[in-house]
């Protein structure tokens, strides 16, 4: 086996170095580097050791690397007094789940993530191997202080009470944003990077994260393998832009996500919200094409995937089919129905956020309004262990035994508690039970990402012939549940027949709970068929695979896409364009200027020769002096193209009498400054202006931070400094608007960048470009040198016509032309610089060129 180090993962992923082939697992995972403490520079060290097999292609299925903050593992010490640790799948595990679901025929899945047990380091190496051969997965060993602070500090603490809406307004609501907590969250994410550097292809695996504890990860990854084929699923809730913009690292964030080629979410309100965090942190919008929802990152386009996950149907099932299972409904319906009581059911997490005091109080609340329910009504809450801790756990605790113990004393008497509140744990097969004997399922939660109990308890109160036997049940007879879910939740917008709450409002909540006990037999059963048809049909099998093939739809371009990184630390992100297109090199335009003698010089001016955020918008000395230098050359033809009035290109431009411009899109031209303004298209009626001018006026008046620009023959309404998202709104609504209004005038109504303009139909750049290339040739000059830069997407119709003229008439044969946008995005320019700094350095040392070519002049 050959193995071979490169000392810049960079140039390997972009494709400057020699590629490898990755091992499939066939050599012994070595251990990763110790961590004695906390990773200070975030930075990549910028040399890794990749090793390969040339074994390793023979490999027919694809695979599937799952990265969680947790393997799918059960870990337990030898009891027998041998040293060591025995293994087991667990089987509660979303992921392994997903194995289960979608089969290991076709995919074969790796797993990587931590263990929950610490493994001592002399152990570690051996555990590895075990875990490799037996189960694929590839542990990531932690310090324990590391794992301390990355996960119950930083995760637990900070991350997950602000994805879930808690401020921290003081010390102790929430965590108070700690950089070494987000120092040590960093740190255990590169570490995650280097463990799936062991074992990945990064031609052909997928990788798939999952959840909030890894958000960095996609940039450790992608800067490592530019093209790498990567997913990521959020299973928190993710909060609207006012909560979110308060966390410090919040930009940081984003771009990890960013780094991945699609995002999923529950619900379509998570991703609006963190489509608005794009928009507003980032100024990246989004678009919806042909339904897929996705971003446009600097050439990639990351993909937005709404679908809530799904239960496991077969596992499920096959607890229902046990005889343990069998014997506690048993027992259940003996204890309850047998005795004329109706149980309502809460299953909930031990956590601030599960509602668990406010379901109590709702019940006392019931007992309250309906004394009649006394000795018939029971509350059965399953208190499962808390996935953190820490003081709020604590206070939750207290508070639900002290309301269990109110309402029992109030309104319990002899053989009958209202409120059963079991806090011991619980087996699966146990709770199943408790779902099939239960009249209505409960989950109150003030906020939660997803929340599977209410599926599985529609799929347990389907039940099974033998269940139906012991439940007193004909099996013909149509089956029924009921839901009060709170609107907080994941679930809730795929549970339509469920009664939906506000959790805090404890009399709405109330009295969903009488109407589930009081509503009609067939009410009920249709809500349970609507239900059961729904959560049987989108199960994890469903979830996973729809993603799956989703994040295979948006990798498949990868190959033939020119990527390289650009940005430092957690700024990293990767450049994805066109094979063709690359960054106009100065020696090379240079030399071309130099050896040809009929040259014409497009300039937009906007964006391309001054700044967008400048104030000041009005050429520098420097810049006027560039163009006269250019202009002096008689070999040359300068035109400014601009979307600005006429009025205001003649007063900037003043001083540069032989330079070319097109004014409002090239609907005025004029070649010389003491030649007159020409028209580009026939002169129109403006007429159309009194209709357009009240309609733009209402949503001036009604959008803070735009404003109307009038010009002579067209009108803009700009929103640059309006609220982000609802300025893309109003935007849209102008546009609708105006093309209705317009439709019977000789005029179009386009959206650019932050503004939506109305000119005269024919009018484009486009025009410019080829009516100035006209008049050269009627000229007899036919030009061998044609340089065009812009910005913006109406400088791209001027790209279009000067590349389309290559094989015309109207320039020479074997011209050198340049068609060059700012910045590196999708154009139809061939070439691009980055920024309007380079562009004025490139016309500076055209200029130059010219100056010593008129001094040797004879």
């Amino acid at each position: 086996m050959v193995s071979r180090s490169y000392s810049n993962l960079l140039e390997l992923a972009s494709g400057e170095a020699p590629s490898p082939s990755f091992s499939r697992m066939t050599r012994r995972i070595p251990r990763i580097m110790r961590v004695a403490g906390i990773m200070s520079d975030i930075d990549d060290d910028g040399s890794d050791s990749v090793t390969s097999d040339p074994s390793s292609s023979s490999a027919q299925r694809d695979r599937i690397i799952i990265v969680a903050n947790q393997l799918p593992i059960k870990v337990q010490r030898k009891t027998d007094n041998s040293r060591g640790w025995t293994f087991n799948w667990d089987e509660n595990s979303l992921l392994l789940q997903l194995k289960d679901c979608l089969g290991e025929e076709d995919i074969e899945f790796i797993y990587v993530g931590c263990l929950k047990e610490d493994i001592h380091p002399n152990d570690q190496d051996e555990v590895s191997q075990i875990l490799l051969e037996t189960f694929k997965c590839v542990p990531t060993f932690l310090p324990p202080d590391l794992y301390s602070k990355y996960y119950h500090g930083f995760c637990k603490q900070q991350l997950w009470p602000l994805f879930h809406y808690m401020l921290p307004l003081s010390p102790d609501l929430g965590g108070r944003f700690n950089r070494s907590l987000w120092q040590a969250y960093v740190s255990v994410n590169k570490i995650f990077a280097d463990r799936i550097m062991e074992v990945i292809n990064p031609e052909d695996d997928y990788v798939w994260i999952h959840d909030y504890h890894l958000m960095v990860l996609p940039t450790f990854l992608r800067k490592r393998f530019n093209r790498v084929k990567l997913g990521f699923f959020l299973h928190s809730p993710f909060p609207s832009s006012e909560i979110y913009k308060t966390l410090p690292i919040r930009e940081e964030l984003l771009r990890g996500l960013l780094n991945s080629d699609l995002i999923g979410f529950h619900t379509f309100d998570y991703a609006r919200h963190f489509l608005s965090c794009c928009s507003r942190m980032l100024g990246i919008p989004y678009e919806s094409k042909r339904g897929y929802i996705g971003l446009e990152y600097y050439g990639r386009t990351v993909s937005i995937k709404i679908l809530p996950v799904g239960i496991h149907m077969g596992q499920l099932q096959s607890v229902l089919s046990l005889p343990e299972t069998e014997a506690k409904v048993a027992e259940l319906v003996k204890r309850f129905s047998g005795q004329g009581k109706t149980m309502l059911l809460g299953v909930d997490d031990m956590d601030i956020f599960k509602g668990i005091s406010l379901k109590l109080l709702a019940m006392e609340q019931l007992l309250l309004q309906h004394p009649e329910k006394k000795g018939k009504v029971v509350l059965v809450q399953i208190a499962l262990p808390a996935r953190g801790k820490g003081k709020d756990v604590t206070e939750v605790q207290d508070e639900t035994y002290a309301t269990v113990k109110r309402i029992n004393e109030t309104f319990g008497e002899p053989g009958y508690n209202p409120v059963i509140l079991i806090d011991y744990p619980m087996k699966f097969y146990e709770r199943v039970a408790y779902y099939v004997v239960a009249e209505c399922c409960l989950v109150t939660a003030v906020r939660d990402g997803m929340n599977l109990i209410p599926y599985e308890y529609v799929i347990s109160r389907q039940g099974n012939e033998k269940l139906n036997k012991v439940m007193g049940i004909e099996s013909s007879s149509p089956k029924r549940s009921m839901l009060v879910v709170s609107e907080f939740i994941g679930c809730s917008p795929s549970l339509s027949g469920a009664i939906r709450v506000n959790p805090w409002n404890t009399d709405a909540v109330s009295d969903a709970m009488d109407l589930a006990l009081v509503m009609s037999e067939p009410e009920k059963q249709l809500r349970h068929e609507k239900h059961y048809k729904y959560v049987s049909s989108h199960d994890v099998s469903y979830w996973g695979r729809s993603f799956l093939q989703d994040l295979e739809r948006t990798c498949k371009d990868h190959v033939r896409r020119r990527c390289w990184g650009i940005g430092f630390g957690l700024s990293f992100r990767v450049v994805a364009l066109d094979p063709n297109f690359r960054k106009l090199a100065m020696e090379h335009i240079v030399s071309a200027y130099r050896r040809t003698t009929t040259r014409a010089i497009l300039l937009d001016y906007d964006g391309t020769l001054m700044p967008q955020n400048s104030i000041d918008k009005k050429p520098s000395l420097d810049t006027l002096d560039i163009l006269n230098n250019l202009c002096r050359d008689k070999n040359n033809v300068v035109f400014i193209v601009s979307s600005r009035p006429r009025e205001k290109l003649d007063d900037w431009f003043l001083s540069c009498e032989k330079l070319g411009i097109a004014a409002e899109h090239g609907y005025f031209m004029r070649m010389k400054r003491d030649e007159e303004w020409e028209t580009s298209v026939p002169e129109v009626e403006c007429s159309w202006k009194q209709i357009a001018e009240p309609v733009m006026q209402l949503y001036t008046e009604t959008t803070d931070g735009s404003m109307i620009e009038f010009k002579e023959t067209s009108m803009g309404w700009c929103y640059e400094d309006a609220d982000p998202d609802f300025g893309s709104c109003q935007a849209k609504e102008l546009l609708d608007h105006l093309e209705s209004v317009l439709a019977n005038e000789p005029v179009t109504v386009k959206r650019d960048s932050n503004c939506v303009e109305v000119k005269p139909q024919g009018v484009s750049k486009g025009l410019v470009a080829k009516r100035l290339l006209t008049l050269m040739q009627d000229r007899g000059m036919l030009p061998d040198f044609v340089l065009c830069i812009g910005d913006d997407r109406s400088d791209e119709d001027m790209f279009e016509v000067i590349s389309s003229s290559i094989t015309g008439p109207s320039i020479a044969p074997n011209a050198e032309v340049f068609a060059c946008t700012v910045g590196r995005k999708p154009s139809k320019a061939k070439y691009y610089l980055d920024d309007t700094v380079e562009i004025v350095r490139l016309m500076q040392g055209l200029a130059s060129v010219s100056e010593q070519m008129i001094q040797r002049a004879p």
